[in-house]
């Protein structure tokens, strides 16, 4: 028989002592491996951001939230509030370029009155001063921008500065369309302060404005507002527009056309131009001639005298749903519909079809009163809702010369119509 249960010996005893304390350790360490992974993962899961929840940030239990302090705009250290350090640091960075134009015209005096003294050489009795408006300079060389209808009938130009000087100025360039020109004087002896100019992509509606002019011939007149609304389209030379246009509630008088319209950051974004009032006086709708515009078209007039627009040879009709029974468009649709083709134009060229199905509509305030021309949808990929949205582009990126891509839907088809541009009639 086997004896399962031998008798005990001393070296026995050893081996079960140590076998004994090894596993007391062994558990010991599991037990505490154990609790450690325990405790990773709760931290783990405390930390790690659940779905539909912000992260939080692990305090211990010792450390407290630190009150976060209280965040107060201080005004200027000389006590002026916001607002009117903005525009202190407006007129102070640019009425040193802004500048009074007068205009001297050929207009006899009345009868009675003598001709008021002329302070330029070359005296002619036969001129008065018969214009005053405003303008920037635009460059080191002696340029300074303003508006077309300041300057397009006068024989002499005086530019007067914030600092008394005044000088002769030549016109070098004029553009009509954009009511835009450019007057020249000799640079020498002159303290000349070109302007900063900004950017289109960063103006928004109630982005806060101001303008430096010379209303009623009060030289560095400073007037604020905010821009009241992009993309306004208003007239210029015959049935042309400015599209893309700014409106502001600035106070714009007679005498600020061609003065700048000044971003928070003291950059021009346009250049005064329109009021709409009855009475010729601010009404709080005031136009400014957007930058994006100026940029293209001042280099022209300085390098070339002139500035050619590009020019399609359309007119058009902003869809409208109410209009898609008639015109046999989804309702859904959005784009433009080619009301007329002008014959020789690069349309016609192109072979774009006008609307030549007379029809009788029900809303001749917003339908065309004919059916069957193109409708546009895009321009060279362009998304366009509107028939502004298509000047605007051509205004802001083409030239006479280009070619453009025009997808238009056509019955059942979408066609995409290759048009070369030409420039615009005079």
């Amino acid at each position: 028989m086997y004896d399962l249960n031998p008798p005990k010996t001393k070296s026995n005893g050893l081996l079960l002592f140590v076998g004994g304390l090894m596993l007391v350790v062994l558990v010991s360490m599991c037990a505490l491996m154990t609790a450690g992974f325990v405790t990773i993962a709760r931290a783990v899961m405390t930390t790690a951001p659940q779905p539909g929840a912000r992260p939080q940030m692990v305090r211990s239990v010792a450390q407290q939230p630190t009150p976060r302090p209280q965040v107060i705009v201080q005004p200027p250290a000389d006590g002026a509030d916001y607002e009117s350090a903005v525009l202190r640091n407006i007129y102070e960075q640019n009425n040193v370029s802004v500048v009074n134009i007068t205009v001297w015209m050929d207009h006899p005096p009345l009868e009675g009155q003598s001709a008021l003294p002329i302070p330029l050489p070359n005296n002619d009795d036969e001129l008065l001063p018969l214009v005053n408006g405003s303008g920037f300079v635009w460059d080191a060389d002696g340029h300074i921008v303003t508006n077309n209808h300041v300057v397009e009938e006068g024989q002499r130009f005086q530019v007067t500065f914030s600092d008394g000087t005044s000088a002769l100025a030549d016109v070098v360039g004029r553009d009509p369309d954009s009511d835009l020109a450019v007057v020249k004087i000799d640079p020498e002896g002159y303290n000349l302060v070109p302007v900063q100019r900004g950017a289109m992509a960063d103006i928004y509606v109630g982005m806060r404005v101001a303008a430096i002019g010379n209303p009623f011939g009060l030289q560095g007149t400073l007037t604020s507002g905010i821009v009241s609304a992009l993309g306004r389209t208003i007239p210029s030379r015959g049935n042309f527009s400015i599209p893309d246009s700014i409106q502001t509630d600035a106070a714009i008088n007679p005498g600020n056309s061609g003065g700048p319209l000044l971003n928070e950051r003291g950059e021009v974004i346009g250049v005064n131009a329109q009021i709409r009032s009855d009475v010729r006086a601010n009404s709080g709708v005031g136009f400014a001639i957007p930058i994006a515009i100026v940029e293209r078209v001042v280099p022209g007039l300085i390098a070339d005298g002139s500035y050619n627009h590009s020019y399609m040879g359309i007119s058009g009709v902003t869809f409208s749903p109410i209009c898609g029974g008639e015109q046999g468009i989804d309702k859904a649709q959005r784009g433009v519909i080619v009301d007329r083709i002008l014959g020789g134009t690069p349309a016609a060229r192109a072979g774009l079809r006008g609307s030549t199905r007379p029809i009788t509509t029900e809303y001749a305030s917003v339908c065309p009163d004919a059916a069957g021309g193109d409708f546009i949808v895009a321009v060279d990929g362009q998304p366009v809702t509107t028939f502004d949205d298509v000047l605007i582009y051509l205004a802001r990126y083409t030239s006479p010369g280009d070619t453009i891509t025009l997808t238009v839907l056509r019955g059942d088809e979408t066609l995409d119509v290759p048009l070369t541009l030409a420039a615009r009639p005079r």
